[in-house]
């Protein structure tokens, strides 16, 4: 169920069957989907909600709010050279990084 003037977003996805069962997710009037949001259901999104692209959500949103459901990017620098040694990214990234720190004054 959506309700009048609401815009879901490129990419959103109803997930509304848990193998067994098929689950209903309702959505309000004015509501606001981000792009690639997973809807997880069964959930209701409230009149005039949003959610952040990218969100996946399990919990019901209530009227007017905000839903944010996703991780924080973490960096996990040097990964791609200890876990991919030899590897065309590996090389691609020592080049990168040489190249930077040739740019970069010696302190």
């Amino acid at each position: 169920e959506i309700g009048a003037d609401t815009n879901i977003g490129a990419a959103t996805v109803f997930v509304n069957f848990d193998g067994e069962n098929k689950h209903r997710t309702v959505i309000g009037d004015s509501v606001r989907i981000g792009s690639d949001t997973m809807l997880v259901a069964p959930v209701t999104i409230g009149d005039g909600a949003y959610t952040a692209a990218g969100s996946v959500i399990t919990e019901d949103v209530p009227p007017g709010a905000m839903a944010v459901a996703r991780a924080r990017q973490k960096i996990i620098n040097g990964w791609v050279q200890r876990k991919r040694p030899g590897s065309s990214s590996a090389r691609a990234a020592d080049a990168a990084q040489g190249s930077a720190s040739a740019q970069t004054p010696d302190e």
